[in-house]
Parts: structure tokens; sequence; C-alpha cells
């Protein structure tokens, strides 16, 4: 099974269009209202952080390359061969500013260092990322990436919302196979409640927030999954839900006030209790 065509085009057409812009794309916001808050949550249930962490749908590497301080190794996935070419060509760019990151890590722990000054888990950041353009549905696909990196954490924000229906079940399969006995992933999505504000957002009479238009026009507009959904995927693929809660989603779009719109997502940690 992989997905479908009109699938696969549409995220090729809204990658392609889009130009690396900090802040363009309307769920792109910084690390620091994304994947810090969820990492805070996440790293006490990671119980070997030292295996490759995988950022599926990575899209242009934004959370990527924030979390590349924090594992050995970080590897973003992605459908859209268009997203991971613009993944590259901005890494391209940071690799620098993250190169001197890690000489002043080094010397600051130095001599053993101290534990507070160490990244979660106690390893250097190593800022080592890969990119790699994949269909997350396509067993083989996915059987041969687990083959190459053995047990993974898995970190995923928003992507089976995005996922046509069918696909919602074999993309939480292959988050079992991913994480294998050992990973952990963190799942966070969209909540039911994020659909009436997503339609208040598109309907306002003033029109619908600029960073929201490339989603229409590309056809790539979330769809509902009903909040209950998400744990029985995860439970039919074989995994446990080892915690669960809400939080707001910071889209990178401001509300007429000034302040970040933010929209509803539940989360789920995931794994085997080993």
């Amino acid at each position: 099974m992989s997905v479908t065509h009109r699938y696969r085009e549409a995220w090729e057409g809204f990658w392609n269009e889009a130009t690396g812009e900090p802040g363009e794309v309307f769920w792109d916001t910084e690390p620091a209202l994304t994947a810090g808050p969820h990492l805070a949550i996440y790293e006490p249930y990671v119980d070997a952080p030292a295996l490759p962490l995988l950022d599926l749908g990575c899209g242009n590497g934004t959370q990527t390359r924030f979390l590349a301080d924090r594992f050995p190794l970080v590897v973003g996935i992605d459908l859209s061969s268009a997203a991971i070419e613009l993944a590259r060509r901005q890494e391209k760019h940071q690799s620098e500013l993250r190169r001197k990151r890690r000489a002043e890590w080094r010397e600051k722990t130095s001599g053993g260092g101290t534990p507070a000054a160490r990244a979660p888990g106690g390893h250097l950041p190593s800022g080592e990322i890969r990119f790699r353009q994949l269909d997350a549905v396509d067993p083989d696909a996915v059987a041969r990436l687990h083959g190459e990196l053995g047990d993974c954490n898995v970190y995923m924000r928003g992507v089976l919302h995005q996922c046509d229906p069918k696909d919602r079940q074999p993309l939480a399969d292959t988050i079992a196979v991913l994480v294998g006995e050992h990973g952990r992933a963190f799942v966070v999505e969209l909540a039911e409640a994020a659909g009436p504000r997503l339609a208040q957002l598109a309907q306002a009479e003033s029109g619908p927030p600029a960073k929201l238009l490339p989603v229409f026009r590309h056809g790539v507009v979330p769809g509902a999954v009903p909040d209950a959904a998400v744990a029985d995927l995860v439970h039919t693929a074989g995994l446990s839900v080892l915690a669960s809660g809400d939080l707001p989603l910071t889209t990178t779009e401001y509300e007429e006030n000034g302040s970040r719109i933010e929209l509803p997502s539940t989360w789920l940690i995931v794994g085997r209790n080993t």
C-alpha cells in the first residue's frame, strides 16, 4: 500500500510553492513554541535516548534541526521530495551555526561537565541530521528503514489528521514498526475542537488568514479525526498509550489583537511495555 497520487501531488505542490522564509507556513512555528514544550513532556518517557529519533512528517525541517541538539541522530522523514529538498537547503545554511554551538557545548562540558550542562540522556549533542523522502504507509520502505536504523524514537506532529482516512491505520502500524521494542513515540494531533475553529478562520468576514490560503489552494486541508480514534489506532497497531494530554498548538498566524492563533491539540506517548 502507498499514498494516492492525488495526495502526493498535493503536498509536492504545497512545498514547491514554499520559499523557506521563517514562519511562512501556517504550522511552521518556532521550536520554542512547538517541539520545545513537547520535549519537556516526552523526554521523561524516553527509556533509550541513544536511539535515533525520527521526525515523521518533518516538512522543511524546522523542528528536526531543534531536535538534533538533543538526540545523537535525528532523521527527518517526509512524503514530499520538495519538502526534503527545502529542508536540506535550509540545513546547509544552519550547519555552520550548529557547529559553533557544539564547540561551545563541548568546551562547557570538558573535564566531565555537570549533568545540568548535558543534553537529555547524558550525551553531548552530535547535531547529526539526515533528511529522507519516504512514503510512511509503504510497509516495504518502512521495514527497510527499520532494518537500517533499528528501533527508533519517533516524533510526529499533525500527520494523522492530514492523511487520507484509509492511510491512518497503516501510519499507526508504521510507528509500531519503527519504535520496535525499545523506542517511544510522541504523537500530537489536532483535537476535534480544532475543526470548528479552522472553519471559523476560513469563513471570517475579512477572509481566511493569508497563511491558510496555500493550504486551501493545494487541497491539504486537515481532516477530522475523533480524539478517541487516535488511541484506538495506536492500540490496534499493538502499542500502549503510556501518557496523554492536551496542549494548544501554536501557529504562525495572529489574531486581530496581535496574539498567536492557537488550535486545540491532543498528545500521546506510545510504545511497548517492556
